[in-house]
């Protein structure tokens, strides 16, 4: 997890490049000399000779709170630069209370939260870093650091919480999540193995993040929806943004669309398998060979009689003949027509599920470029939830 999401605070020393803050105060005679010596040994980027300096100048008897407030603020420049984080981690939270800093508070636990994650100290980070938060001074990089921490330490739970809660607050404020925040919440729910909060960790990231491998791993708990439309349309939603894993895929979707008598769509599933060549096995070849020849076969006959199966649907009193007739037309490109034969049949009021036909309507609309109508039949989807959480998915496809 730390190396996929990346280190976020790999060194911090550019974060702090020395600036004695602006005070009436000025460092005493007995430190000036030696300060200026390690900050010149910081100019010249010699951090073991700025250290040494600074620790000269800290046993200084006489030195005032300024002074050790410079010698700190130097310190910690000095010993980050040089990967120190031990040492910069105790210089800056000796300067994050002093009067020489108040106004920099915010800014400086913001910088402690990272310092403590770089140093994988994982339980002060989380501290330092929720109080950040609570106070309101909490940055995007905090919570980063903070969730980070969690899962670095094995508390999933919280992890999971944590950034669900974050996930939530950034879409109120009408912002887009952040993707390594998904990532998070995403593997934190994999490690509890919470298969609905797993899928809907997916669903954000193809919502914010599209991509094939964010697709492919939310389709296959949709693959195996009870609801066989839901699973059904599923399958097409994964031919359409790539997401289709496996050899097994694609037979399985042919041989769900030849039993929904949609023998066209079956053939171009093969014939899409074939062209990526997604068959390897000799014996998933032969098979699959065969059933796309019995496909064809099939297909040739179903088109040939497609304006007749048109006709014959108009005339007949159910919807669900409609339904097929449009999605047959769906399947050999003819989305104009689908979306005609899709209408009629929903307008006669009697299909057995009229979610399912309003999620076809919706994809022949996409297919046939009306995405704004499209988006809005999808959107407004009732029924079954799963058969609604797959509208919803294509609905991403119509904006």
């Amino acid at each position: 997890m730390r190396k996929s999401f990346g280190l976020l605070v790999a060194t911090l020393a550019v974060m702090f490049q020395f600036a004695p803050v602006a005070h009436a105060e000025k460092v005493s005679p007995a430190v000036a000399k030696t300060l200026q010596a390690a900050q010149n040994a910081s100019k010249a980027r010699k951090w073991a000779e700025c250290l040494s300096n600074l620790k000269t100048a800290d046993a200084t008897a006489g030195k005032t709170a300024y002074d050790t407030f410079i010698i700190n603020e130097l310190t910690a420049f000095c010993a980050l630069s040089s990967n120190d984080i031990a040492t910069a981690t105790r210089a800056y939270e000796a300067n994050i209370s002093s009067p020489f800093a108040a106004d920099k508070v915010a800014q400086r636990t913001r910088d402690l939260a990272k310092i403590y994650f770089n140093a994988r100290d994982y339980k002060k980070t989380v501290e330092v870093g929720r109080d950040a938060i609570a106070k309101g001074y909490g940055d995007p990089d905090t919570y980063l650091v903070v969730a980070q921490s969690y899962y670095q330490m094995n508390d999933f739970r919280n992890a999971r919480e944590f950034v669900g809660n974050w996930i939530k607050d950034q879409e109120k404020r009408g912002q887009r999540p952040r993707e390594n925040a998904i990532q998070i919440y995403v593997t934190s729910c994999m490690r509890l193995k919470d298969e609905a909060c797993t899928a809907a960790g997916f669903e954000k990231l193809v919502t914010y993040y599209p991509n094939p491998a964010g697709w492919a791993n939310l389709m296959q708990s949709l693959f195996a929806s009870r609801n066989e439309a839901a699973a059904f349309n599923a399958y097409r939603l994964a031919t359409d943004v790539g997401a289709m894993r496996t050899g097994d895929d694609y037979t399985e979707m042919a041989q769900r669309a030849l039993e929904k008598g949609l023998p066209g769509e079956a053939l171009s599933t093969l014939e899409a398998a074939f062209a990526r060549k997604v068959f390897t096995d000799k014996r998933d070849i032969d098979r699959n060979t065969r059933l796309l020849n019995t496909t064809k076969e099939r297909a040739a006959a179903d088109r040939a009689s497609l304006a007749k199966q048109d006709r014959d649907a108009a005339a007949s009193k159910s919807a669900d003949v409609d339904l097929r007739v449009g999605q047959a037309y769906m399947s050999y490109g003819q989305y104009a027509q689908a979306v005609t034969a899709i209408r009629r049949g929903i307008a006669k009021g009697n299909a057995t599920d009229p979610a399912e036909a309003q999620l076809v309507l919706g994809i022949a609309l996409l297919k046939s470029g009306n995405k704004a109508e499209a988006g809005r039949v999808l959107r407004g989807i009732k029924g079954d939830a799963e058969l609604q959480r797959v509208a919803k998915l294509w609905s991403l496809r119509a904006q």
